[in-house]
């Protein structure tokens, strides 16, 4: 059956969106917590990377925080569906709130890194159990027209953090602000989005539920029955394993590519110029490009990626790498951003929590587990091949995974699926 999903956003976009009491209050709350988060995310990592010079401990470092999303997710989506997420959202937030407090004593004592990945690990586990009730949450919160406008925005939220945090830190960095004080502002920051998620609430779980074992298996059924579900699956899959470990491993890259030091003021700004990037890309996706197909932009965000990510890998100037950090930036989450939203809309309400938990495995679960694969090979022959061979991954993976081609030579059929959304 052709898909009759509609690929358009809302007229007035992320305007109308912004205008839904409790997505606003929502939005904000978790922006704020989200620029606390990757103050800390920006942070450590180079702190890792200055006190072991390895870029293999880093990329375990970012898999202790990113790894449980691969193994933990679909439980976690089975429990988002059977509890109150409002409520399992703020124990969560309460819990890397006090676990940032915990990080900001043992970094300002210089304590053993193992107390550091063990508290970063818990950090990732209570991310990854609220992470199927809130995102499977805030489509419900929006009408079906305004999905793809409010899924850009959260994408955007996320890079525009990616920019803040950073920016902040660095900011503090000038003012003399110490590494464990970051920490301990970004538990802060925790507190604003549990207060946003008390004042309006999540919404309830749909009413259809899969009893037992089988409800393990639903999203993984449903994803071998449709097959644009499991075409966008496999192809995040492959992209976060070869082509984005970059990202974790960015102050290693930095520093052996370009001579950047992960604790000077070039490296924070190469960092910013690249969220930046990935903050217009992921903005773009529900303003100036929804009214293009998505699925041709898909296309073309591998391409430039790739291309990008090769003049990325081969330069060892860093003036060039900043030019080319913003479109690589862009093109990254441009292109993740056009993925999940064609898998959102191809879900309905009862559906998300089943398949929403496969997005954060292969996207973010998988993103470490790259990390921890290459981060070695980079300790032993630099950065540079690790990049290169990332480009040409990505015009394989983009040539393989178009959704467009594949339609036109019969090997995806689509369902419509996505029901009327319920709003609070």
């Amino acid at each position: 059956m052709p898909d009759t999903t509609p690929r358009r956003g809302s007229a007035d976009g992320a305007r109308a969106v912004l205008r839904n009491r409790a997505f606003r209050a929502i939005f904000v709350g978790a922006t704020v917590s989200n620029i606390g988060t990757w103050m800390q995310n920006f942070t450590l990592p180079a702190y890792v990377d200055e006190r072991t010079g390895s870029a293999g401990l880093v990329g375990l470092l970012v898999f202790a925080q990113l790894g449980p999303l691969l193994l933990l997710s679909v439980p976690a989506g089975v429990v988002a569906d059977r509890v109150n997420r409002t409520r399992l959202v703020v124990a969560m937030q309460c819990t890397m709130l006090a676990l940032s407090l915990v990080l900001a004593v043992l970094v300002r004592a210089e304590s053993a890194l193992v107390w550091v990945f063990i508290v970063q690990l818990g950090i990732g586990i209570a991310n990854t159990v609220q992470a199927p009730a809130f995102s499977s949450s805030l489509p419900m919160l929006v009408t079906p027209e305004q999905l793809p406008a409010a899924v850009s925005l959260n994408s955007a939220m996320i890079n525009g953090s990616r920019i803040m945090g950073p920016a902040l830190a660095a900011l503090a960095a000038v003012l003399g602000a110490q590494l464990w004080q970051l920490f301990a502002l970004n538990a802060v920051t925790y507190l604003v989005f549990i207060v946003a998620l008390r004042s309006v609430g999540l919404p309830a779980p749909p009413t259809r539920r899969s009893a037992g074992l089988r409800a393990l298996t639903d999203g993984i059924r449903l994803a071998a029955q449709r097959a644009i579900l499991g075409r966008i699956l496999v192809t995040m899959f492959s992209f976060s394993l070869l082509c984005l470990p970059f990202i974790g491993l960015f102050p290693s890259v930095a520093r052996l590519n370009f001579g950047l030091e992960p604790d000077g003021t070039a490296y924070r700004l190469l960092y910013v110029v690249w969220g930046i990037g990935a903050f217009v890309g992921s903005l773009a996706v529900g303003s100036i490009l929804h009214g293009r197909d998505r699925r041709d932009l898909i296309r073309i965000g591998f391409a430039v990626f790739a291309l990008c990510l090769a003049i990325f890998g081969l330069t060892s100037s860093p003036m060039i790498a900043f030019a080319i950090a913003g479109v690589l930036g862009a093109s990254y989450f441009m292109t993740a951003t056009l993925l999940v939203t064609e898998l959102q809309v191809n879900l309905a309400d009862t559906e998300r929590a089943s398949v929403m938990p496969l997005w954060f495995m292969v996207f973010g679960g998988t993103v470490p587990l790259g990390n921890v694969i290459a981060g070695p090979i980079m300790d032993h022959v630099g950065a540079r091949p690790v990049l290169i061979f990332g480009a040409l991954a990505a015009v394989a993976i983009g040539y393989v995974g178009d959704i467009a081609r594949s339609e036109r030579l019969g090997q995806v059929v689509t369902t419509p699926t996505t029901g009327p959304s319920r709003q609070i």
